[in-house]
This record gives C-alpha cells, sequence and structure tokens, in this order.
C-alpha cells in the first residue's frame, strides 16, 4: 500500500468516530479498498441502538438502489454473451406492456431515461403502508402510458429498473434472483450480498432506525420486508466489504472483472446529465458519477427505510469507498465526501515527515477541539465537526522538535504566529497554539466541570 494511503487511513477512523459522535447516528459500517483488496474496514455504533447490540462490519445492511448496479452488470454480461442488445425494446422480452413503454430500449431502462413513472402511483412500499409490489402488480402499472416521452431527460425509476429484471427473466428462462446471485455476486466472490432476504448466512442484518423526529427519539424500522417484483432496483442486501470489492471490479482499470473493460467502461461512462441540481452529478448504466475536488468518481447509492448508504469508485487510484449507514437521515453521503477530501489531502501531500511525526492527536478547549494532523514536511490543523475537515485548514511549518508556526491560514486566523508542543515524560501533553492552551478530552473535561460546574 501506498504510504499516503496507510496515512490517510489512520485519520478516517478518527474522523468517522468524532463524526458518529455529534450525529448522534445510530450506526455505521466502512470499507476502502485499494487494488481489489479491502484495506480497511470499520464498523462504529449500534446495529440495534435501542436493546444497545453494537454493529459490527458483518452486519448486513439494505443497500437499496445499489441494486441497480447488479443489475446493469447483468445485462451487459448478457450481452457480452450474445443474448441481448442494449437497442433492445423492453417489448421484445417482456409482453404486455404498453407500447409507449414497449419500445423503451434496454439501455434507456438503465440510464433511467425510458420516462417510466418513478414507484408507482402508489408508493406506500416505502413508508411500510403497503408490500413491495410483485412482478405482475408492477408490470400492470407499465400497461399504461408513461409520465414523459423516452430520451427527453433523466428521470429516476425503480419500476424501470424492476422491468429490466424482467428482461433478465425472459433471456434467461430463470427467476432474476436466482441468476443474478450465480451469475454476478457469486461470480465476483462477493459472500455477503444477496438480491433480497432471506439475509445470508455468516452474519445478521442490521435494523433500520427511523430519523429522531418528529418523535424525539429513534425507532427501530423492519429491515427484513422482501421487495419481491422490484429486487433487481432496490432489493439488495450487502456489506461494505462486499460493495467495495464489487463496485472496485467495475472500474476499467481493474484486474479482476466479471464484465470485459468495454462493458465496464460503458457502465461508468457519463450517458446523462441529472438535472435540476446545484451538485453536478452523471448517470451511466446502473452508475452515479461526478468530480469532487479534481477526483472523477462513479458507483451508487441507496435509500430503503432506515438505511441511507453510498459507494464510489475512484478509477484514477483504484480506490473504491463504501459507507452504510442504518438510520433514515444516515449522512453517509457527506462522510463519503469527506472521506475523500481526507485522501485527496494525504495524496497531495503525502505521508508524515519524520520531524512531523509527533504534531499528531485532538486536542481540547471550551471552544471544543481540532486534530493536528501531519502530512509530509507539515502539519494540518483539521476541525474534525466540518464534513471536509481540512476546508480552509491552517498550515504548520515545524522548525523544531516542539516548535512550529503558521505559516498558511485565512485571513481571520492566526497567520505567522507560534505553536509549540509540552511535554511530560517525553510525550506530549499539552499544546499551545497561538496563545490557547490545549488539552487531551479528558483532562479538558476535568478543567471545564472544576471552572463552571
Amino acid at each position: 500500500m501506498d504510504k499516503w494511503l496507510a496515512a490517510a487511513l489512520d485519520y478516517v477512523p478518527e474522523w468517522i468516530g468524532f463524526q458518529m459522535r455529534i450525529s448522534e447516528q445510530p450506526g455505521c459500517a466502512m470499507a476502502i479498498a485499494h487494488k481489489g483488496k479491502v484495506v480497511f474496514e470499520q464498523a462504529w455504533g449500534y446495529a440495534n441502538q435501542p436493546r444497545g447490540q453494537e454493529l459490527t462490519p458483518r452486519h448486513r445492511h439494505r443497500v437499496a438502489s445499489h441494486s441497480k448496479s447488479f443489475t446493469a452488470a447483468g445485462i451487459l454480461k448478457l450481452r457480452e454473451r450474445g443474448k441481448l442488445q442494449l437497442d433492445d425494446p423492453a417489448g421484445k422480452y417482456v409482453k404486455g406492456l404498453h407500447p409507449g413503454v414497449a419500445k423503451a430500449t434496454v439501455a434507456q431502462l438503465l440510464s433511467h431515461t425510458a420516462g417510466i413513472i418513478r414507484d408507482g402511483k402508489d408508493t406506500g412500499q416505502w413508508t411500510h403502508r403497503r408490500p413491495f409490489l410483485s412482478a405482475e402488480e408492477f408490470l400492470k402499472e407499465l400497461t399504461e402510458p408513461q409520465p414523459i416521452e423516452p430520451n427527453l431527460r433523466m428521470k429516476y425509476s425503480n419500476h424501470g429498473f424492476g422491468l429490466a429484471g424482467q428482461v433478465i427473466e425472459a433471456v434467461t428462462g430463470e427467476a432474476y434472483n436466482k441468476w443474478i446471485q450465480r451469475e454476478v455476486v457469486e461470480a465476483a466472490g462477493l459472500e455477503e450480498t444477496r438480491p433480497d432476504v432471506p439475509s445470508p448466512k455468516g452474519g445478521p442484518l442490521a435494523k433500520g432506525h427511523s430519523s429522531k423526529w418528529p418523535l424525539g427519539h429513534r425507532i427501530t424500522l423492519p429491515s427484513d420486508t422482501s421487495t419481491h417484483g422490484l429486487a433487481s432496483a432496490t432489493g439488495f442486501i450487502s456489506t461494505a466489504h462486499d460493495l467495495a470489492l464489487f463496485f472496485g471490479q467495475l472500474s476499467p482499470v481493474a484486474k479482476k472483472s466479471i464484465l470485459s473493460v468495454a462493458s465496464r467502461r460503458e457502465m461508468a461512462r457519463r450517458h446523462w446529465k441529472v438535472p435540476h441540481s446545484q451538485i453536478e452529478r452523471w448517470y451511466g448504466l446502473g452508475t452515479i458519477s461526478g468530480t469532487l475536488a479534481g477526483w472523477d468518481h462513479f458507483g451508487h447509492s441507496g435509500g430503503f427505510p432506515g438505511f441511507i448508504t453510498r459507494t464510489a469508485t475512484i478509477p484514477a487510484h483504484d480506490i473504491t469507498i463504501s459507507i452504510l449507514t442504518n438510520a433514515a437521515d444516515g449522512w453517509s453521503h457527506q462522510w463519503l465526501d469527506g472521506t475523500m477530501h481526507i485522501l485527496r489531502r494525504f495524496h497531495q501531500n503525502g505521508a508524515p515527515a519524520r520531524k512531523t511525526a509527533d504534531w499528531t492527536g485532538r486536542w481540547w478547549s471550551l471552544w471544543g477541539c481540532f486534530d493536528l494532523v501531519p502530512m509530509g514536511e507539515k502539519v494540518m490543523v483539521a476541525t474534525p465537526g466540518l464534513f471536509d475537515p481540512f476546508m480552509d485548514a491552517s498550515e504548520i511549518t515545524v522548525g523544531g522538535r516542539d516548535k512550529g508556526r503558521v505559516t498558511e491560514a485565512g485571513g481571520f486566523a492566526s497567520f505567522g504566529e507560534e505553536v509549540r508542543l509540552v511535554r511530560k515524560r517525553r510525550r506530549v501533553a499539552e499544546v499551545y497554539a497561538t496563545g490557547s492552551r490545549l488539552k487531551p478530552e479528558a483532562e479538558a473535561i476535568k478543567e471545564i466541570k472544576g471552572r463552571y460546574e
């Protein structure tokens, strides 16, 4: 592993752990893969918060629309075998559709440009007011015309990916769940993934949780709900470990994959821009892509009652990040972006030099805390409460073993001022930063309580 990546992986859990504290999220599981191997994996919080059940990396999550990437991979695998073409109309394989829906191509289904209704006229399955639709039920809804014409714009549709699952069944002559499990999940070497309940053996299924409001507290939500005919759109159960491996295999630079390089490029490339969005994102074939701080990435996200999840692959560095949260207001999107910011900073600045290695740790005062994070020849002053802990971060240049100076800072910060370490028994015990005395958390708590309580 590159030294910069190893150094970054030392800081990522420190930051996520702090984010878990301030967000009061029930649980979070995370994995990072590099060059086809999982190099980091950890879980925080609870699989069932009211019961105090600890979350582990082996707990499965409902990863919802990550399912679309598995389905798209299955379609591309069938195309490689000559079983179908992306320009084939859906009506070639699935009968009884409205003529407009029947003309929608396989590619349009996978890129959300078929114009098909998103979740049907009654979306109660997303609030536990009704079960998820069977194949017969959602196909009946597709006997009606789609809300808009195909190829007008990207318009997300779970029904469209449900139809893609039916295309797979028609082409293979097998049930979607059975075929996709064998030809995609198991072929990719994934052991903790299934297209729907029941959960894979060897690990429990985490509970979903509501948001804290409007009740003022969280409640657990059923996580073992079958998605029936919509498994190809939203049914999958997995771990961050398996998702990091799978999406890493979808990268065009991956050495191992169930798909050819050409198919992977077709899945990951930017087909349609996501309209009416302040964040520039694109949809490919079962993938979402974008650029963050100069790093291009692709992957997918998922939302299921009580779960918010996201995975992203950065092809230029052969890195995949997967973050799974088990709450309706989970912060997986913010934490994945923050993790990418952290990795980018370490890639830019490098692993700590010998003279900066002691300039580390979390330091507290009445105003909260900051992290000293050594990178290369300098020390970054990170704010762990931010989604990007290095946003506008001051930088310290070390001039001696325990002396440094702020050599980069914003106009409202303490540019040019002194920072020094205070040691006790050779260990750093306090930090004097630009006139402020900072302590480890336990000592700061003791001081604050002694003064104010």
